[in-house]
């Protein structure tokens, strides 16, 4: 079974030390039970037990300590940590996000060339430390350019740090928060280290009402010598982007163990009460919201996974993984919000209900889309790739399932961030190409619509200023690299043809939904509005493939999870 279910709990090839991590942390919040995981995100309680619990099993340290710096079982891998993101997914974004901004905070300490500062992490790291990342500022969102924290030259060759940062995720409690400003009078970028209970350090607020800490942090006069230094100039800056190019694939999994855990509480909910003298799984519309919800979730999962071989297997020469990436965070995270309404829409006022799961996520998937650069962002990103995937393939080795327990070292030395237009990718129509499903062809006959409609009908100049237009048009470039990824890991996953098949049934309809956006956009011109009618498309409709799914694959997991409702030591 390609989703997570916590209580059959088997990592692929997950060594004894992994294996023991994620097992620990199910039995955490299993024992801790539904009601306390809710009572406590209720009141927004400061997850201080979780922190402990990642104190004792020295789990950050396990998992985010490059070899060489920690203990023997330490590594930054990627395929360990993603197990670990989808399970902290699965409980509740926020303890996910504690994890994911240590994350952030570490990446500019582990691409920095101060060993020494290397050496203190690792060992905060086993006393329990977390890490934050402060880079953005209330006046200026993330916009480095106009950064206003400041590093002002002081005797003897050092520096006093002075300025705000806004919106920063551990800044209570880091051992060490990683900021990211300017020297004052060169204006040169730079990196640097402050311990959050140093004096000159002052947590402002909490800016959430939430049970994270997501503070804003004042630096008064605070201290710094090149000891403190992790980085200047264009390191700094390069520094600051490539940790983002790591992190925000984590958003992906978030939205999978929050979506994965809304799926078993609503299937369970719906098989149990009856409407109208019927189960309301019988209902027929019920069984299709179900069989989408799952196909996407799944989809998600596939793609993600496959997104993981091409960041570990990334190189100098072979920078795929800056596209795939970015569509982790902004397509698998967009594709989470669809899930929990489809979901939604079949429990309908349960969703609502305090004691739920769901009423969490409902509210938590909302989130990852705005996190580590908005979906406009993203694509604004994306959208640099576009010529090259379509028109300038590349020949690269076929790249495999990366499960071995390897250090993914070369997350820390991404080099320099430009030249992304340069990045070349192999053939999609390799993937596309290797199958031979309904549903598939038609989808193929749209991506040769949208080819023929970048040929035949580019953008004007005016609409490359309107960036509405750009992401409608992103979108469908993007549904393209998603579906060749999912196919590519089907094979590996050995996924069923029907299954595979219903994926791009749904693919089939987004493609055309896009299509018509485009169609109907204001500046669309004659031609181009000639060139979307083609790319509209119906899906092959197929009831047993329909009905095998729901058989095989939906109907199954009424009743295999539940989350346990409370600690044994209060029943």
């Amino acid at each position: 079974m390609i989703l997570l279910n916590p209580k059959q709990l088997n990592r692929d090839n997950a060594d004894p030390k992994t294996q023991d991590i994620l097992q620990k942390t199910v039995e955490f919040f299993e024992s801790r039970g539904k009601k306390r995981l809710k009572q406590d995100d209720h009141d927004r309680v400061w997850y201080s037990d979780f922190l402990d619990l990642v104190k004792k099993e020295e789990i950050f340290a396990t998992l985010m300590t490059p070899a060489g710096y920690g203990a023997k079982n330490s590594r930054w891998d990627s395929w360990r940590n993603c197990q670990f993101s989808e399970i902290l997914g699965f409980y509740g974004l926020n303890y996910w996000y504690t994890w994911q901004v240590s994350m952030l905070g570490l990446g500019p300490i582990w691409m920095s060339p101060n060993e020494e500062i290397k050496k203190k992490t690792a060992k905060l790291l086993q006393e329990g430390g977390i890490f934050a990342f402060g880079l953005s500022e209330r006046e200026h969102g993330a916009d480095l350019y106009s950064s206003e924290m400041k590093l002002v030259p002081s005797e003897k060759g050092n520096y006093i740090a002075r300025g705000r940062k806004y919106y920063i995720g551990n800044a209570n409690k880091a051992a060490f928060v990683s900021t990211f400003g300017k020297i004052a009078n060169t204006e040169d970028y730079v990196f640097f280290a402050v311990e959050s209970q140093h004096k000159n350090y002052e947590c402002v607020k909490n800016t959430v009402n939430s049970q994270n800490f997501v503070a804003e942090y004042a630096l008064h006069d605070y201290p710094i010598t090149d000891a403190d230094i992790l980085s200047k100039g264009k390191e700094a800056w390069d520094s600051s982007l490539n940790t983002i190019n790591i992190c925000k694939y984590n958003l992906g999994w978030a939205s999978i163990g929050m979506c994965t855990h809304a799926f078993y509480e609503s299937i369970n909910h719906a098989s149990q009460r009856n409407l109208f003298n019927h189960k309301v799984t019988d209902f027929p519309h019920v069984k299709q919201l179900f069989v989408d919800a799952y196909s996407r979730l799944v989809a998600m999962k596939l793609f993600t996974l496959r997104a993981s071989d091409y960041m570990r297997s990334s190189s100098a020469d072979d920078r795929r993984y800056l596209l795939y990436n970015p569509l982790v965070k902004m397509k698998v995270t967009t594709q989470g919000e669809e899930v929990i309404n489809h979901l939604w829409d079949i429990i309908a006022a349960k969703g609502f209900e305090k004691d739920m799961y769901f009423e969490t996520a409902a509210r938590d998937i909302r989130a990852l889309p705005k996190l580590e650069g908005t979906v406009h962002v993203n694509m604004a990103l994306i959208i640099k790739f576009m010529q090259n995937y379509f028109f300038k393939p590349g020949k690269f080795p076929e790249v495999q399932k990366r499960n071995d327990p390897a250090n993914d070292e070369f997350l820390f030395r991404q080099g320099p961030t430009k030249g992304l237009g340069k990045i070349r990718f192999h053939d999609y129509n390799i993937a596309y190409s290797s199958v031979d499903l309904p549903n598939v062809r038609i989808f193929r006959k749209q991506i040769s619509g949208l080819k023929k409609l970048l040929m035949l009908a580019r953008p004007t100049q005016e609409q490359t200023q309107d960036f509405d237009f750009l992401l409608i048009l992103g979108e469908l470039f993007t549904l393209v690299a998603y579906g060749q990824l999912i196919i590519e890991n089907a094979k590996i996953y050995k996924v069923e043809d029907e299954l595979l098949d219903q994926i791009f049934d749904f693919m089939v309809r987004d493609f055309s939904k896009f299509a018509l956006q485009l169609f109907s956009k204001s500046s669309s011109t004659r031609v181009q509005m000639a060139l979307c009618t083609l790319l509209i498309k119906k899906p092959e409709v197929n009831q047993e493939r329909f009905q095998k799914i729901w058989s095989h694959h939906v109907a199954p997991l009424q009743g295999s999870y539940s989350m346990n409702e409370s600690s044994p030591k209060t029943n």
